[in-house]
């Protein structure tokens, strides 16, 4: 039986739809129909064939979001290359580290960001890709790869200081267009704004992917302002439909000045992922008329999770990361390996079409990642109710035990959210002579608040086991995170 080739939507829509609107690079105005960018992808085809780039050569990106990222991966994705976007806020060691571990034959980037590519690597600047996609002739068309081939490596964020390498097939960013595409109501009329960057999941697949496949247009912004994203989503002429951000870029949406949901007509809805939400925002915002549809996801697999779309069934389940999508298997098991009941937290474990092969030059580590039987271990735990609803409880490696009792630092962090001194919050487990381990909470306090630990001890008693409850509350200005805005425990155990 012939292998499963490569999807290519853009090439679909380019001779079903030639002159519907794909894409507009905010930044610079350019704008492309589906036919013009179609043509732009082959064009590029053809640079990256004049650098004798073929199959399975890697190509590094260190860039800011523009049409242009997406481009050179979509002509990549045909080439047979494999693309390889870098975090440029990474300092230089560490951008060094993950250029050494992909090996690329080309790196294409943005003058500002001085990186010395590896001995043997070419490099161009973006604005001179750019210009030689314009004057290039427009390659042959070839047959795709197959579908199963790396095609993307996404570098994790380093929660625990070590990025290491995601691979990602086109068959598994495939089922991520359909996973999300079904749970957001997708369509050719679907306006996506992606502002989030796209050497993460969330900006390279999440935001692109599931749009082009239906044939609708994909808005890109150089990065996330919440005044500019917030004019965006008012602004009847943009007509944006989808807006995808992590929990951190919603509170900086509604304490920008101009924060204005009722003029969002068009959005269908604000999809959130990347961190909990805690049910007290989602209510936020339902009060505001904007459906927060929260949702669970990772760069080993894709969308997992979404919540539906209707404020009544959003408001009963707030602070509940959803259903599984449609190319999901899940399963919540215990220690070993068994499913728990439900209402019993355990870790989720996965299978699908979205999963990840692996880890880029880590056998062992990609070993360890699955079961036996083939289950992809999250590591991450939660509780699935009667329903099937999906509720994320903490990452298993962060949880503590304190006198013989499992501490999930993220209910932790719930409760002292609930708390209107506090802004942002953070739990980790310290030694304890009496109790093994108690909690130390680092929390980052609204502007005139002051620290009050008593009350906070106070505030979580009333919400949570006392065992729960953190011993120590310290005050900071704020918490380290990655460039996906998850908190870096790692750099808070540090700190004294």
């Amino acid at each position: 039986m012939p292998a499963w080739t490569t999807p290519d939507p853009i090439a679909l829509h380019a001779r079903a739809g030639p002159d519907r609107l794909a894409c507009v690079d905010l930044a610079s105005g350019r704008r492309w129909t589906y036919s013009a960018f179609d043509d732009a992808i082959q064009r590029a085809v053809a640079v990256l064939e004049k650098h004798g780039i073929g199959q399975g050569q890697r190509i590094a990106m260190l860039a800011r979001n523009s049409a242009d990222v997406v481009i050179l991966q979509q002509a990549a994705m045909r080439r047979g290359a494999i693309f390889v976007p870098v975090n440029w806020r990474l300092a230089a060691a560490e951008r060094q580290a993950i250029l050494g571990d992909c090996d690329p034959v080309l790196l294409v980037r943005d003058t500002e960001f001085d990186t010395a590519p590896p001995a043997g690597c070419a490099q161009l600047a973006v604005a001179s890709f750019a210009a030689m996609v314009e004057q290039q002739a427009p390659a042959p068309r070839r047959a795709l790869p197959e579908a199963d081939r790396p095609s993307i490596i996404l570098y994790t964020s380093g929660t625990s200081g070590r990025p290491k390498g995601v691979i990602v097939t086109e068959a598994n960013a495939f089922a991520t267009a359909i996973n999300f595409g079904v749970i957001g109501r997708v369509g050719h009329d679907s306006i996506f704004l992606c502002d989030a960057p796209m050497f993460h999941v969330i900006g390279l697949i999440t935001n692109l992917r599931p749009v082009l496949l239906k044939g609708g247009t994909v808005l890109i912004s150089a990065g996330f302002d919440p005044g500019l994203t917030n004019r965006r989503l008012a602004d009847q002429a943009l007509g944006i439909t989808h807006y995808f951000c992590v929990p951190q870029m919603a509170r900086m949406l509604r304490d920008h000045a101009e924060f204005a949901p009722r003029r969002w007509t068009s959005l269908v809805a604000l999809f959130t992922g990347g961190a909990p939400n805690p049910a007290a925002d989602v209510l936020w915002w339902l009060d505001q008329g904007v459906p927060m549809v929260d949702g669970f996801g990772m760069t080993e697999a894709g969308t997992v999770l979404g919540m539906p779309l209707e404020s009544e069934r959003i408001a009963r389940r707030a602070g509940s990361a959803g259903l599984p999508a449609p190319t999901v298997s899940l399963r919540v098991v215990d220690d070993g390996g068994n499913d728990v009941a439900p209402g019993e937290a355990g870790e989720i474990w996965l299978a699908g079409p979205n999963i990840t092969p692996g880890y880029w030059n880590r056998p062992e580590e990609t070993a360890r990642a699955f079961s036996d039987d083939g289950w992809f271990r999250t590591g991450d735990v939660a509780r699935r109710d009667e329903d099937g609803f999906v509720t994320l409880v903490d990452r298993r490696k962060d949880m503590f035990i304190s006198g013989g009792e499992n501490v999930f630092p993220a209910e932790v962090e719930m409760a002292l959210l609930a708390h209107p001194d506090i802004a942002e919050a953070a739990v980790i487990g310290i030694a304890d002579e009496r109790w093994g381990e108690v909690g130390r909470a680092f929390v980052v306090l609204h502007p005139g608040r002051a620290l009050d630990p008593a009350a906070l001890a106070g505030h979580c008693a009333a919400r949570i086991a006392r065992y729960k409850v953190p011993k120590e509350f310290l005050a900071v200005e704020t918490l380290p995170r990655t460039a996906s805005g998850k908190i870096q425990k790692h750099v808070l155990r540090g700190l004294k």
